[in-house]
């Protein structure tokens, strides 16, 4: 990190252009809005979004992959839908979205889950296909309930892809949130990068940008690596 902030210090030193400020301009700016609520204000509504709108996509998403990489009848017939919606492009959902439903909140919401939904599925289904059958024939043996069965035969193997599926949401869905809130939203982040855009602010970009991928970082290592360890618990 240090030897980024160098080089960064250099460049805008060497080109001395408003489009490239110093690390001191961008941190003066991020200080200044904070201290004035618009960016907790504002990072707070999108995070209100991703929370939202990820939880959504990653329930359906677990409950449909699962059924569809143990049904091979509807694993057949839904296969098809799975690509095509996985090669709509992002910004033609978030256009029929607004179009359909208007510029509300759960048009936004709805927009995010589909567009993130057919990645959890494709990564959760083929973790359940690749379930270990001997292990659930054994637990079927030893008359294991359904809930048992899932909690400590289905579950540990299941894991990694479900913790895949959960990092590359992330990344994709603050991605799309932001497209989001620049269409049709008159708060968030996307909605004051917009904003900047037009004024050539790139301090403000920077800044907003910056806080983002510093809320990001926070929860992958204060919340996903910490249930990350305590799910691989049962591993030697």
């Amino acid at each position: 990190m240090l030897v980024f902030i160098a080089i960064w210090q250099a460049l805008a030193a060497y080109f001395a252009s408003h489009t490239l400020p110093t690390p001191a301009i961008v941190a003066t700016v991020f200080w200044q809005s904070c201290v004035t609520g618009e960016l907790p204000f504002h990072l707070g509504a999108t995070l209100l979004r991703l929370v939202v709108s990820f939880s959504i996509a990653m329930l359906l998403g677990c409950a449909l992959g699962i059924v569809l990489g143990r049904n091979k009848r509807l694993d057949a017939f839904f296969d098809n839908w799975l690509v095509i919606f996985l090669n709509v492009p992002a910004l033609v959902t978030i256009i029929l979205c607004y179009v359909w439903f208007g510029l509300i909140e759960s048009a936004a919401i709805l927009a995010v889950v589909l567009n993130k939904l057919p990645n959890v599925i494709v990564t959760i289904r083929e973790g359940t296909r690749a379930l270990d059958q001997d292990l659930l024939e054994m637990a079927k043996c030893y008359n294991l309930s359904k809930h048992d069965t899932l909690v400590h035969v289905i579950w540990p193997q299941l894991h990694p892809f479900v913790m895949g599926a959960t990092r590359s949401g992330l990344a994709l869905i603050w991605k799309i949130i932001l497209v989001v809130e620049l269409l049709g939203r008159s708060n968030g982040m996307g909605y004051q990068l917009h904003l900047f855009f037009q004024l050539f602010d790139v301090a403000s970009i920077l800044a907003y940008t910056i806080a983002f991928v510093a809320v990001i970082q926070l929860i992958e290592l204060m919340i996903l690596k910490p249930l990350d360890k305590k799910a691989l618990q049962w591993r030697r």
